[in-house]
């Protein structure tokens, strides 16, 4: 990025759940604030390690949830529906807003709306695709949105909600452009129900770097539940191995960076 002014900030809570504070707006991604133990996830029962490290009450006021899927109570658990009736705007799937009820905005991927900023700007938010897992799962694993977050003034972050594919990388560079930052979720995640990943490795995280030309890597969703099967060493072992250390930024739950 060519300006040395950080206008964005990025708070990591827990698991998939990050702050995004952007020109005054403040986004939520995958809402998950329960406890550890384990978590009932439609059929399935999920185990989770940790707690957010930030709470509901420190959070503070929200303006945006970015909710990349409902049907995993690793993206959105008990706590997270509760705060769905609290913030003004949640964008998601079509699929999720149909379960979820009113107020709740799901578009399909390419939609995009407009939001205006409190510092007199406005940020456009564009749904994008998401694979969460290998080719021919869908039916298994549901529909999953990415978002990409866009403004002249502002550097282009791409959150990749449960993607695993980096062939839907390259489609979303291909149509929307390189991005200055990726909030990639990591971790490697593994279910005994399918034959592969739900989520990027990070030999993959990597890949979709040089992809979206990603100058700032977040990965986040890669600890604080059981079916992770890799975690930050794994991420900085891959990033050192390929020379783009400098890119990676390994936030600790509760920490954050400015961009």
């Amino acid at each position: 990025m060519e300006s040395e002014r950080k206008t964005c900030t990025v708070r990591l809570v827990g698991g998939p759940t990050a702050l995004l504070e952007i020109g005054g707006l403040r986004l939520l991604t995958d809402p998950a604030f329960d406890g550890p133990g384990p978590i009932a996830s439609g059929t399935r029962t999920l185990i989770k390690t940790a707690g957010p490290a930030v709470s509901l009450e420190e959070l503070g006021d929200l303006d945006i949830i970015l909710l990349s899927h409902d049907q995993h109570a690793d993206n959105l658990d008990i706590s997270g529906r509760a705060l769905l009736d609290e913030v003004p705007e949640v964008l998601t799937t079509p699929e999720a807003a149909e379960r979820l009820g009113e107020d709740i905005t799901g578009l399909r991927s390419w939609q995009h709306q407009t939001f205006e900023r409190p510092d007199g700007g406005s940020l456009r938010i564009t749904w994008v695709p998401a694979q969460h897992g290998p080719p021919g799962t869908e039916d298994l694993t549901g529909t999953v949105t990415g978002f990409v977050l866009t403004a002249f003034d502002l550097p282009a972050i791409y959150v990749s909600g449960d993607n695993a594919s980096l062939d839907v990388t390259h489609e979303i560079t291909e149509r929307l452009g390189p991005m200055d930052a990726g909030i990639f979720f990591a971790g490697a995640a593994r279910t005994p129900m399918l034959d592969g990943f739900l989520t990027l490795t990070a030999e993959e995280v990597v890949e979709a770097t040089l992809i979206t030309g990603a100058e700032v890597v977040i990965p986040v969703h890669m600890e604080g539940w059981q079916h992770f099967t890799e975690g930050p060493a794994d991420l900085y072992d891959a990033f050192q191995k390929y020379e783009l250390d400098d890119r990676l930024v390994l936030l600790s739950p509760g920490d954050s960076v400015s961009f």
